[in-house]
This record gives C-alpha cells, structure tokens and sequence, in this order.
C-alpha cells in the first residue's frame, strides 16, 4: 500500500508537469499566433528593441533572463496604449528615482509585470513537479497577483535603499561645496571638484548629471530642478529650492550653502536621535521576554535550591 501510495504521488506530480507544461506551450501558441497578426511596423520596431538590448544590462537576474520575451511579444502590444499613459508616467517616475532609467523602460516595466503573471505559477509548478520545493497548492491562486506586484516592491525596494544613500552623503557634499564656494570658486566649479573628489554615490552621480546637462546648455536652475525631480525627495527638493531662490535673488552662494549645511546636519542628528528612541523602545520586549527571565533565574535560582534541598 506505501508504494502504491508513492506510485499515485508522483502519478499526480507528472500530472501536475504536464499541466503546466501544457500551460507553457499554450502561451507559447498565443505568442506565435499574435506575433504572426502583427504589422510590419510592429516587427521592426521589435527587432530594434532586441537590437537596443545587447548594450544594456541590468542588476536584476530575473529582468535579465524574461527580458527577450517580454521585450519582443509584450512591448510592442503596450507601447502606444493611451489607457496606460497614467501608469507609465507613474513607472517612468519611479524607475529614474531608482536608478534604473537606463535599464528599464516605463513600457518594458509594464511589460515586465504582466509577463510575471505567467511566470510565477509556471516556475511554482515546476519546482512542486520536480519535488524540489512542496509548494502549497492553496499558494498557486495568489502567485499571479505575486507576480505583478513584485516589481513594485523590487522597485520600491531600490528607491529606499538609494535614498538612505543620498542621505549619508548629504551632509558631506553640501560642506564641500560650501567650502569650495568660500574659497574662491563659483558654484559650478564646486560642483566639478566636488565630483571629482568625493566618494561615488548616487547623490555624485546626480551632480554629475547636472554638469552634463549645463555644459549643453541647460540653465543651473533648470538642472538642479531636473536632479530633486530624479532624486524624488524632500530633503534634496529643498535643498535646491534654497539654492534657486538665491540665484535668483542674487545672494552669495557661498553664504546659502553653509546655512543649508548646518541645517542638514541638526536634522541629520535628530533623525539619529528619533531613530535612537525607536531601537530603545524596540529592544524593551527582548529584554523583558529574554534578558529579565535569565536575571531572575540567576538572582533567585540559589534561593530556589536551598529551599527545595531544606524541604528534603
């Protein structure tokens, strides 16, 4: 009976290969038969994306091995959709305060998401199948759902961590511009050198943007505006409004700098000291859960031996 029990296990897990697998190629037939009704346009303009790909890379494994798919088949049916024009300013937003303007396209991103609707569930019943990972049954309805939304969080995920990167090196490149500034050179010129001398961080990355877009002819205003708006936070946006009020106004740079210096670094210390409060308030349910106990133990575990061994 175990093995006939073991024989209609893996019975039922060929089943489930073969579902899906099943799966796999329906998709497949759909991708050929909508390949075989597009346009010729739409064919060149997927050849030239296959082309365009070759030079880019990306960090995400996942963005690297679907990218040829959904770069050819997917892309082009999205591209040009008026419904999706909210969504792909929104997408457009958040990949260049990601970092990733030159990896992903607001379309591709789109692309992406859909494509792992269809993905999740075929790489889940893959793995149940092969009996590498007993991949609850009761998980494969949620896993599309998973599937779209797990670029987001990928994404967000980017936004946060280069924000915290910013924030460090805030303080920093803000006291050398400053100190460039009174000593002699002009604000672009602080820029240059601070670019050249800092450690690399996206916030050096940024500045070094803004020198490209001024040597070609961008105003410094309209530069600067154009890294808070990549950058997307509150502390860099006012950081450069200060910056362009000044210019505007004609104040000394100089002067605005070391005030917006001293101001970063107070608030850079509050937020320390917020974050101190947090951890010490975070760490009072350990210490009554685990440290307190073993205390106690300590303190009244003789105590506890005396009485025991007298009681005998």
């Amino acid at each position: 009976m175990k093995m006939m029990g073991e024989i209609m296990l893996n019975i039922s897990d060929y089943r489930v290969l073969v579902l899906y697998a099943g799966y796999a190629l329906l998709a497949g037939a759909v991708f050929i038969f909508t390949r075989t009704l597009m346009s010729e346009q739409e064919n060149m303009s997927a050849q030239e994306n296959l082309r365009e790909l070759e030079g880019r890379k990306t960090s995400n494994t996942l963005v690297r091995l679907t990218r040829p798919f959904f770069s050819q088949y997917i892309v082009p049916a999205v591209r040009g959709k008026s419904r999706l024009e909210a969504s792909r300013v929104k997408y457009r937003r958040k990949l260049i305060s990601a970092g990733l303007k030159n990896e992903l396209t607001a379309d591709e991103f789109i692309s992406f998401k859909i494509l792992l609707i269809v993905v999740f569930p075929l790489i889940a019943g893959f793995i149940r199948a092969l009996n590498l990972y007993d991949v609850p049954k009761e998980l494969f309805p949620a896993l599309p759902i998973l599937g779209f939304f797990y670029p987001d969080l990928w994404v967000n995920g980017l936004i946060k961590r280069r924000h915290v990167q910013v924030l460090k090196s805030l303080p920093f490149v803000v006291d050398l511009l400053a100190l460039s500034t009174e000593a002699g050179l002009d604000f672009i010129g602080a820029i240059q050198k601070v670019v050249e001398k800092a450690a690399p961080s996206p916030l050096i990355d940024e500045l070094e943007q803004v020198l490209k877009e001024i040597k070609v002819g961008s105003a410094r205003s309209e530069a600067l505006r154009e890294m808070a708006y990549r950058i997307n936070m509150q502390e860099v946006s006012s950081f450069v409004a200060v910056l362009v009020s000044a210019d505007q106004m004609g104040a000394s740079i100089g002067k605005v700098l070391r005030q917006q210096s001293d101001q970063i670094r107070t608030l850079r210390f509050l937020r320390a000291e917020k974050l101190g409060a947090i951890a010490a308030q975070k760490l009072m349910a350990p210490t009554f859960l685990l440290i307190l106990p073993a205390i106690l133990c300590v303190m009244l575990g003789p105590y506890a031996l005396n009485a025991l061994v007298g009681g005998n």
